[in-house]
């Protein structure tokens, strides 16, 4: 029994007494923890894909859902804005949390133009559904709605294509933006999902939107801004891509191959992460029928310079999701909403 607590599941300790986090919607085995962040007040949020979203406070785990607020207890992205009011983006429209309660925020249909319209290919998708929102340096917030991309400033909505200022090279849709960011120059950047996205990576400096289709990859599930201040892209189906922004013009830039583990296969690519060293993680989720030493998570020590070699497995878990809180442990979000905290030498279970 000693040699079993030990060695169980790859280093993963088993502690009594310390909190979990418990499932109270019978979401089955398959689904996950897909988004999170810690707040300014220290409390970590979990936004899950069928349990509604958790705060952990350290001590204990806080569960909310259509219960308590929700408009869906699928949650998609979680925002924290300059004021400290968290934004809860679902399959079913936005929320916000004031501290207190949290209420629905929609997005009203007189904001949506019918130009930007567009006829969905994938059951899976919903038009109301938030999958991405970011605050930029104005404090404007962008978020990539199911039928397009819209911000919110000044207390009201509009959809970014309605700008007539923005020149749209290639008539881009914008529907269904996985990952924003906005880099050190200012400009922001859309990832384009899966249908009907597939747009690629897209660029807006200001003036002029433009997308990209590097290697022909048209559905991207994150962008990272490396140390060196190289963009890397984790794609559907080419793995970790980098491209080095001092080109001015993208379209003869180069979108490289990222150095990633020889277990990486295709299609599995989850998630990547910068943490605070500078380190790379690629988070992978291929599947149970395919066996579960074909996902996981890897970390590149960027300081040992680049090569496949310096890629160490952490776990065989199908991760989804990936964050580092301010005391520098990972957490990782996995199917059947698992949640684990690894602190550098054990991951330990935090969830049923």
């Amino acid at each position: 029994m000693v040699f079993s607590f030990f060695t169980y599941c790859n280093g993963q300790a088993q502690q009594p007494g310390h909190p979990r986090l418990v499932k109270t919607q019978d979401a089955n085995e398959y689904q996950t923890i897909s988004c999170g962040l810690q707040d300014k007040a220290g409390n970590l949020w979990f936004g899950t894909s069928a349990e509604g979203v958790y705060r952990f406070d350290g001590k204990l785990f806080t569960q909310f859902t259509v219960k308590e607020g929700l408009v869906s207890n699928s949650v998609t992205s979680i925002l924290e804005d300059n004021t400290g009011i968290i934004w809860l983006g679902t399959r079913e429209g936005l929320c916000r949390y004031d501290g207190k309660n949290i209420t629905p925020f929609p997005i009203t249909k007189s904001f949506m133009s019918p130009y930007g319209s567009n006829n969905y290919t994938d059951d899976q998708s919903t038009k109301k559904a938030i999958w991405s929102m970011l605050q930029d340096k104005s404090g404007k917030i962008w978020l990539g709605a199911g039928d397009g991309l819209y911000i919110y400033s000044a207390n009201r909505f509009s959809r970014f294509l309605d700008d007539p200022y923005v020149v749209n090279k290639g008539s881009l849709k914008l529907s269904m933006v996985f990952s924003i960011l906005e880099d050190k120059k200012g400009n922001m950047w859309f990832g384009s999902g899966m249908p009907p996205g597939e747009e690629g990576i897209c660029r807006y400096d200001g003036k002029t939107l433009e997308g990209f289709k590097p290697k022909n990859e048209g559905w991207f599930r994150m962008i990272i801004e490396d140390t060196s201040g190289d963009l890397l892209f984790a794609t559907r189906h080419r793995g970790v891509l980098s491209c080095d922004l001092s080109v001015p013009d993208l379209s003869v830039a180069l979108f490289v191959p990222f150095p990633q583990p020889k277990e990486l296969l295709n299609n599995s690519l989850t998630a990547i992460l910068k943490d605070r060293a500078g380190n790379i993680w690629i988070a992978s989720d291929y599947g149970k029928y395919v066996g579960d030493t074909l996902g996981g998570v890897w970390c590149y020590k960027r300081s040992h310079g680049a090569g496949e070699k310096e890629f160490t497995k952490i776990t065989d878990q199908q991760v989804s999701f990936m964050l580092q809180d301010k005391d520098n442990n990972i957490w990782l979000g996995t199917r059947g909403t698992g949640l684990y905290r690894y602190d550098g030498k054990a991951l330990v279970r935090f969830s049923e």
